[in-house]
């Protein structure tokens, strides 16, 4: 399966074409760091921490498709479908996004049902993968997309 296979059988609902730029992905990028140097911040409480940190992963996976000449659409599972693209784009295995699926859920429930939801230990771990994806999301976009690599130390 492909991303165009994707696209052409209308598996991901709202699935568009798209041309992103350098400046595009470099915004991308401001937004993961800014996520993952906020979600380590203490004194925020575990399940805002959790939803920023998500944040970051949800952003290297929206960067991938953007750069991979794709954006989900708008509204209803739209971040599923970013994590889902995440197996054709920087090739994450099931396990991967088996977990960041997990978390999306967790934030969902931490977001809008109950709060203490998160833990710490949950937390590190988000920011542990989110930070592996940056470095993952780096390394492919100048192997794969280089003039769509940032020009700037990220």
């Amino acid at each position: 399966m492909t991303l165009k296979r994707w696209l052409e059988n209308r598996w991901l609902v709202g699935l568009v074409e798209h041309q992103a730029t350098r400046e595009e992905i470099e915004s991308l990028l401001a937004i993961i760091d800014r996520d993952i140097t906020d979600a380590r911040v203490a004194a925020i409480s575990p399940d805002w921490r959790l939803a920023i940190a998500y944040n970051s992963a949800l952003q290297c996976a929206v960067a991938a498709l953007a750069a991979s000449g794709y954006r989900p659409g708008k509204g209803g599972s739209h971040h599923y479908y970013a994590i889902e693209s995440l197996r054709f784009t920087l090739e994450c295995d099931e396990a991967v996004i088996d977990t960041l699926e997990a978390f999306r859920k967790k934030r969902n429930i931490a977001d809008y049902e109950r709060a203490g939801a998160a833990t710490d230990t949950e937390v590190q771990e988000l920011l542990e993968m989110s930070s592996a994806m940056r470095e993952d999301l780096l390394k492919w976009l100048a192997n794969k997309f280089p003039g769509l690599a940032p020009r700037r130390k990220h």
